[in-house]
């Protein structure tokens, strides 16, 4: 999973941005098929051009599997031009609930950390300037 500024591979902030990406990888995933009904290949593409979580194949369909086995998504495979039939998979009502109890969740916890790091927000742009530039700036 890719997002934000690269990191070297010891960096003991991956940990954590890590935790963070995967904990909102099943909201991410009920909030782009909220408009309609995805196969595989085009729910990883609408995560990496929405949201810029680059997520492998291996992480998404296990999360599909579990969502669809707690009644969250429902799945059919259709036949495909392309040759090979695609498995699609849709919100279920149960699944419509999940996305709106999580997202208003997530809108709340964000805005009570948004309001934490406010002090932090100056702070951090100032460092970042001053890598960038080298100089500090007042």
């Amino acid at each position: 999973m890719a997002l934000g500024p690269s990191k070297t591979v010891n960096d003991p902030g991956d940990k954590w941005e890590v935790q963070v990406r995967k904990g909102s990888l099943e909201l991410a995933i009920l909030a782009v098929l909220w408009s309609g009904r995805l196969y595989g290949l085009e729910i990883l593409r609408q995560l990496a051009d929405s949201s810029a979580l680059i997520v492998p194949e291996g992480t998404v369909y296990p999360l599909l599997s579990r969502l669809k086995a707690e009644g969250f998504l429902a799945s059919e495979w259709v036949e495909s031009d392309a040759g090979h039939p695609r498995k699609y998979y849709k919100l279920t009502a149960s699944g419509r609930r999940r996305a709106v109890q999580m997202a208003e969740f997530w809108l709340n916890f964000s805005r009570n950390i948004d309001g934490l790091l406010a002090p932090l927000t100056s702070t951090a742009t100032r460092a970042a300037a001053t890598r960038i530039t080298g100089k500090e700036e007042r």
